[in-house]
């Protein structure tokens, strides 16, 4: 069981968390959905902002892996956007609600995904802050990219772990 659990949201006000479905859910019922320490940095971005991350697992990355994330600057860990989201993610005023893990359970480990069946309130709310100089002083390699599809493509075939997120809002596929 994590220590704390977090949900990221441009809204600094809510004060319950209520379960709802999802319009993304691929499971049945509603629920109060957050995210564990490991996974969160995958959140440090506008809610709606298509974005694609990966990072080194247990497993040793491929050569294709290590070229894709730039493991020779120390990267272990590669966040895109496009370049059209840029202004929005500078401009974006980001709020981390910190959870009680108690009644959250394990949904989906890999992506570290927890949820809750009933409303749940936040222990604690506060600003994100920059979410570029987060990035940076986190290690995290951010590229901006004029189309996110080439680099999905590239963070698939790596043997990388990776979430692509709200890739429906990106550009076109090239």
């Amino acid at each position: 069981m994590p220590q704390a659990l977090f949900h990221f949201s441009e809204d600094p006000d809510i004060a319950e968390f209520v379960p709802h479905i999802a319009a993304t859910a691929q499971v049945e019922g509603a629920r109060v959905w957050a995210v564990d320490e490991e996974h969160k940095a995958g959140y440090w971005f506008p809610r709606q902002c298509p974005r694609a991350c990966c990072w080194v697992g247990e497993r040793p990355p491929t050569d294709a892996g290590r070229a894709l994330i730039g493991l020779s600057g120390g990267a272990t860990r590669l966040h895109a956007i496009e370049s059209g989201w840029l202004e929005r993610m500078r401009a974006c005023k980001l709020y981390v609600y910190r959870f009680d893990p108690t009644p959250f359970v394990l949904d989906l480990p890999e992506a570290g995904f927890w949820c809750a069946r009933d409303a749940v309130r936040p222990l604690s709310v506060e600003p994100v802050g920059d979410l570029l100089a987060l990035h940076a002083e986190a290690g995290i390699e951010l590229r901006i990219v004029p189309n996110l599809w080439p680099i999905i493509d590239a963070i698939v075939a790596s043997g990388l772990e990776f979430s692509i997120t709200r890739a429906r809002n990106a550009l076109p596929r090239l």
